[in-house]
C-alpha cells in the first residue's frame, strides 16, 4: 500500500511515519489475517495466555531503590502497602560494577541511583518483613546478578521458606550491557560462563525463578528504534540459549525460565506492534530453530517499563500522559509485568507522591478502563497487523545480520550492535533538533516559566552511614571461613566447575561483594569495550 498524503489542513510539520521511522500510510484496508492464530497457542501473536488479563492482572511491579538498605526496605513496604504486587530492587551503580561501599572507585555513588548490597548483612536488612513465598522480586542487577540472586536465596533460608517457594527474577543480561548500558565487569566469554552456570544450577534448586531477563529496554534507551529492541534482543536471547545447550543443558530444562524486559515508547501503536511481533518471532525461533517441544520455551514472557528517555525536565506534569500511554501500550500489547515511571524521574529520584501516582496509573488501567476485558483488543486492526508484519520484517533482517557475523557475542565484540544504536539515537536526536519529530514543551508549545518541582535527594549521610555498616559487619564474621570460601571460590574460577556452590558459600560466611568479584577478577580479567566509530 502506498502513503495518500496528509489530509488537507493536516501539518506538515509531523512526518507520517511512526516513531522509529516506518511509514504510516494515510489508510488500511487490508491486513494478513492467516498469523493471527489464537491467544495461548503458536505462535502466541495475541498473547501467551488464553484469558490473559481476564484471568490475572499483570504484575504491578514498581522499581526502587535508593540509599541504604533500610531506606529502601522502608520504601518497598509502603508500595507493596499501596497496591503493589512485586518488588523490582534498583542498585546503586557501586553494587553493579561488583564494587564494596568502601572501595575508593565508589566514592559519592553510594546509594544514589538505587540501594547500597555490600554482603549478605544488607539483604537481611533490605527484605527485612518481607515474606519471600509471597512476594515476588525480580533485581536490575547483571555482571554479578548471580551473587545477588544467592543472597536472596539465603534470606529465604532465614525465613524458613524452602527454595522451590521463592520466585522473581534477576536480570542477570551481560550482552546488552556491552551494547547500550557499561555495567559490565568481565570479557563476554567468562560472563556468558556465570550466566549458564546460574541457569543449570537455579533448574535444580530454585525452579521458580526466572533465571534471566533479556533486556531492550536499555537498548532502546540508548537510541534503537523499535526494530532494532526486537532483533538485539531475541538475538542475545538465541546467544544465551546456546550458550546453555554448549554447556550441556536440554533446551526445555532452560528455556521455561527465559524471561524478556522491553520498553515501552510513546508511540502507541508502534509499541503494541512491537509486542506482537517479537513473542512471533520467539516462537519461531526456539520451536524451528532450537526445536523447543514444551509450548512453555516458545512462550516470550516480558516485563515493561515506560520509556525513561521519553520523560522531561520541560514541564514535568506532561510526563504523566506520556507514561498513562505508554502504560496503556504496554497492556494492549500483552504484559505480564509493568513498571510506570514517576513524573518527575528526569530531575531525581522520584518522591513518594510521584512514586504513589505512577503506581494509581497502573490501577485506573487495569481497574477502570475496561482495556482488560478482552484479550489483545487492537488484534485485526488493518494497521496494527500490518504493523506488525512490518516490525517483524525490519527485526528479521537484523537477526539474519547478526547470525551472518557470527552471532550476538561476536557482533558485540566487533562493536556492530554498539554501531547501529548509536547511528540510530543521531538520527532521530537530528529529527529532534530540526523540529521533525516534536517533544511537547521542549522544541514546541515552551511555557515561558516553570513551577519549580521538588526533588528527591538521597542524604549524602548515606554513605557513612554504609561504611560503617560494612564495617561493622567484616567485624562480625569469622575470618578463617570467608578466607576459605575465597579460596574455594578462585580454584573453581580457574576450573569448568559450576561457580554457584562456592559463591552461596562466601555469601552464608558474609564475603563482600566487592571480595567476591575480585577473587573472579583475577582468572576471569576485566572488559575493555572496543572502539566504535
Amino acid at each position: 500500500m502506498t502513503g495518500a498524503g496528509p489530509p488537507p489542513g493536516a501539518s506538515s510539520a509531523i512526518p507520517p511515519e511512526t516513531l522509529s521511522g516506518i511509514p504510516v500510510d494515510l489508510v488500511y484496508r487490508d491486513a494478513p489475517l492467516g498469523e493471527l492464530g489464537e491467544p495461548g497457542r503458536y505462535p502466541f501473536t495475541r498473547g501467551i495466555y488464553p484469558t490473559m488479563y481476564r484471568g490475572r492482572l499483570w504484575t504491578m511491579r514498581q522499581y526502587a531503590g535508593f540509599g541504604t538498605p533500610a531506606e529502601s526496605n522502608r520504601r518497598y513496604r509502603y508500595l507493596l502497602d499501596q497496591g503493589q504486587t512485586g518488588l523490582s530492587v534498583a542498585f546503586d551503580l557501586p553494587t553493579q560494577m561488583g564494587f564494596d561501599s568502601d572501595d575508593p572507585a565508589a566514592a559519592g555513588e553510594v546509594g544514589k541511583v538505587g540501594v547500597a548490597i555490600d554482603s549478605l548483612a544488607d539483604m537481611e536488612i533490605l527484605l527485612a518483613d518481607i515474606p519471600l513465598d509471597q512476594v515476588t522480586v525480580s533485581m536490575t542487577i547483571n555482571a554479578p546478578a548471580a551473587i545477588l540472586l544467592l543472597m536472596v536465596l539465603v534470606v529465604a533460608e532465614q525465613q524458613g521458606v524452602p527454595w522451590d517457594k521463592v520466585s522473581g527474577t534477576i536480570q542477570n543480561d551481560i550482552l546488552k550491557e556491552y551494547a547500550a548500558r557499561g555495567t559490565y565487569i568481565f570479557p563476554p566469554r567468562p560472563s556468558m560462563r556465570l550466566i549458564t552456570d546460574t541457569f543449570g544450577w537455579c533448574a535444580e534448586h530454585v525452579p521458580g525463578w526466572n533465571t534471566i531477563s533479556i533486556s531492550g529496554y536499555h537498548i532502546r534507551e540508548a537510541g534503537s528504534t523499535a526494530a532494532q529492541e526486537v532483533a538485539f534482543t531475541l538475538g542475545n536471547g538465541i546467544a544465551y540459549v546456546e550458550a546453555a545447550l554448549a554447556a550441556g543443558l536440554a533446551v526445555d530444562q532452560v528455556s521455561p525460565r527465559l524471561s524478556f524486559f522491553f520498553n515501552a515508547q510513546i508511540d502507541l501503536f508502534e509499541e503494541v506492534a512491537k509486542f506482537r511481533a517479537a513473542r512471533r518471532m520467539w516462537a519461531r525461533i526456539m520451536r524451528d530453530r532450537f526445536g523447543a517441544q514444551d509450548p512453555r520455551s516458545q512462550m516470550l514472557r516480558f516485563h515493561t517499563q515506560t520509556a525513561g528517555s521519553s520523560l522531561t525536565a520541560q514541564q514535568v506534569e506532561n510526563n504523566v500522559v506520556r507514561v498513562a500511554i505508554e502504560a496503556l501500550a504496554a497492556v494492549l500489547g500483552g504484559t505480564q509485568s509493568l513498571h510506570t515511571n514517576a513524573r518527575d524521574e528526569a530531575l531525581g529520584l522520584p518522591t513518594e507522591g510521584s512514586a504513589r501516582l505512577a503506581l494509581r496509573t497502573q490501577q485506573v488501567l487495569a481497574y477502570e478502563t475496561g482495556v482488560v476485558n478482552t484479550v489483545d483488543p487492537l488484534g485485526g486492526s488493518y494497521f496494527v497487523e500490518a504493523l506488525t508484519d512490518r516490525v517483524e520484517s525490519e527485526a528479521q533482517r537484523y537477526l539474519d545480520e547478526l547470525d551472518r557475523r557470527g552471532g550476538a557475542v561476536a557482533a558485540i565484540e566487533a562493536g556492530y550492535v554498539q554501531k547501529e544504536i548509536q547511528e540510530a539515537a543521531w538520527r532521530y536526536q537530528q529529527q529532534v533538533e530540526r523540529g521533525e519529530k516534536v517533544q511537547v514543551g521542549v522544541n514546541r508549545f515552551q511555557a515561558d516559566h516553570q513551577e519549580p518541582v521538588p526533588v528527591a535527594v538521597v542524604d549524602s549521610a548515606a554513605e557513612e552511614v554504609q561504611r560503617a555498616s560494612l564495617e561493622a559487619a567484616r567485624a562480625r564474621r569469622d575470618p578463617g571461613r570467608v578466607a576459605a570460601a575465597l579460596e574455594e571460590l578462585a580454584r573453581v574460577a580457574m576450573g569448568d566447575g559450576n561457580l554457584l556452590p562456592p559463591l552461596l558459600e562466601a555469601v552464608r560466611a558474609y564475603a563482600t561483594l566487592g571480595e567476591m568479584v575480585g577473587t573472579l577478577k583475577k582468572p576471569f580479567g576485566q572488559y575493555r569495550p572496543p572502539v566504535v566509530l
